[in-house]
């Protein structure tokens, strides 16, 4: 009985054997490339980008490449960090030979304690950040702030942003304001895809002036968002975001860019005495 079960065995895997050699489906897929037969059936095609995301999103480099700076200090020396900054950032906003501006200088007020924020812009895109750089190394004045700040602080980190072509340009503006800034984390490759949507949606955010400033990162943490606006108090903030999903399409952009988010954040920030954004 055994040597019959071996025998009808042996039979049937030469049928099927020759029966997948007559087969051109089977013969097909045996031709397939190393990637697998199965991975061709369920593959889609992606169109690949012509450029780079930086370069379809932002204005010209050249006019506008930001370092946001996030400094937590001490919080029995956060006046006196006030105080020493505010001294060095006027020298260095208003001297010619340095091509950088102060955009706007905070404080967190609800958000993470006893951290300062400075925004930055240089003209003349990495060049100029470079030649800041370099002068700076040799500024003994400056030199001295930093072993003296240093004393004060507890942590910092900063990236290199750029604007988003879309967006207002972030200019000096009178007080009494309060900021937001509120910090997207978005999915990696699904930065041109937040663009189009805010595109569009921006005009939905423009009626009470608290448009300041779109940007992105490019150096440090990547595939972030920062959005600063800017309101009258806490009240008025609320008031402008309630009325926003009044307008027909606000609740469109919201439903396509929420899926693209990992995580974010909401600081409210309040402008020190020397921020050009007051």
């Amino acid at each position: 009985m055994t040597a019959t079960w071996c025998v009808n065995l042996l039979r049937k895997r030469r049928f099927w054997r020759e029966t997948c050699r007559a087969s051109p489906l089977v013969r097909g897929l045996a031709n397939k490339s190393d990637d697998g037969w199965l991975r061709s059936m369920f593959a889609h095609n992606v169109d690949a980008r012509k450029d780079a995301h930086s370069n379809l999103l932002s204005k010209k480099e050249t006019s506008g490449l930001y370092k946001i700076q996030f400094h937590n200090v001490k919080p029995e020396c956060l006046e006196a960090y006030n105080k020493l900054s505010t001294e060095v950032h006027k020298e260095l906003h208003n001297d010619a030979d340095y091509p950088c501006e102060v955009v706007g200088s905070w404080n967190t007020w609800y958000g993470e304690q006893d951290q300062a924020v400075h925004l930055w812009r240089y003209y003349g895109g990495y060049p100029a950040l470079t030649e800041c750089l370099n002068k700076l190394r040799l500024n003994k004045s400056y030199l001295e702030f930093r072993k003296e700040r240093s004393k004060m602080l507890i942590s910092r980190r900063n990236q290199l942003l750029l604007e988003f072509s879309f967006w207002n340009d972030p200019v000096p503006r009178p007080g009494p304001n309060l900021y937001e800034l509120r910090t997207y984390r978005l999915k990696p490759g699904t930065m041109i895809e937040w663009g189009n949507h805010w595109a569009r949606a921006i005009k939905y955010r423009q009626e009470n002036n608290e448009a300041v400033g779109g940007f992105f990162t490019q150096i440090g943490e990547l595939y972030v968002v920062h959005h600063l606006w800017a309101y009258k108090d806490l009240q008025s903030r609320e008031e402008t975001r309630n009325s926003a999903w009044l307008k027909e399409g606000w609740d469109t952009n919201v439903h396509y860019t929420v899926p693209l988010i990992q995580t974010m954040e909401s600081r409210i920030l309040i402008p020190t005495t020397s921020s050009p954004l007051q």
